[in-house]
């Protein structure tokens, strides 16, 4: 008998969200920042000071909320988890109907699902495991990392926002050459997304592509309004 195998993509863990948003979070910040500063006719110096300035705090900022976040999800489904134990023990014959009618709700027979979930009652750590799949929609053991996520989101953040200003660090002084790159950036960013989502690489970088144009081209107008008056 041959087995088989089937390999997918993890979904489970916090990193290629965290990673994913921080990436893009990063591109379309900067890329609008400096738009939005560019098109008050500042200098290159000025630039690269604020370029730099919203990468540091982007980044910063992206990791802490992704630690945050992902502590205080794991945290909340801990306390579940616990309760859902406490149940499992003091009521075990309560917790089996529920599986038996969770079960049966989607097409098990009722007996099969029975001997399946009084077999579970005498096992607290696998039933819980099982109730945690079945109510919460969670693996007690696979839960995400806090740390993994602020990580990816810190270090892919900083990525995001550097290539935007590439261009200025490398001596040029023009902000369209500076945009093109950014805009590139966006549009790769995209095609990557695509590649772990099964998405066509074309439209999905051209969606960001198009995304991060109307955050760049919103604040570009505000800083050219502001630089008029402030001039």
């Amino acid at each position: 008998m041959t087995v088989v195998e089937h390999h997918h993509a993890d979904v489970s863990g916090g990193w290629l969200r965290a990673a994913t948003f921080g990436a893009m979070d990063g591109l379309v910040t900067n890329i609008a920042l400096i738009a939005g500063v560019g098109g008050g006719g500042v200098s290159r110096h000025t630039l690269i000071l604020t370029g730099v300035a919203g990468l540091v705090a982007g980044a910063v900022s992206m990791g802490l909320g992704e630690y945050t976040s992902v502590r205080t999800q794991n945290d909340q489904v801990a306390a579940e988890l616990d309760k859902e134990l406490r149940e499992l023990r003091d009521n075990p014959d309560g917790e089996a109907d529920e599986l038996v009618a969770v079960w049966t709700a989607r097409g098990l027979p009722e007996d099969l699902a029975r001997q399946v979930a009084d077999v579970l009652k005498h096992d607290p750590e696998q039933a819980l495991r099982v109730h945690a799949q079945e109510e919460l929609g969670v693996v007690p053991d696979e839960l995400p990392s806090p740390w993994t996520a602020a990580l990816s989101s810190f270090v892919c953040f900083s990525i995001g926002a550097v290539i935007p200003l590439l261009t200025y660090l490398m001596g040029f002084d023009s902000l369209a050459f500076a945009l093109a790159v950014g805009g590139l950036g966006l549009f790769a960013a995209g095609a990557v997304i695509a590649r772990f989502t099964g998405q066509g690489w074309v439209r999905s970088g051209l969606r960001q592509l198009l995304l991060g144009a109307a955050a760049a081209g919103a604040t570009y107008v505000v800083g050219m309004l502001i630089g008029v008056g402030v001039a």
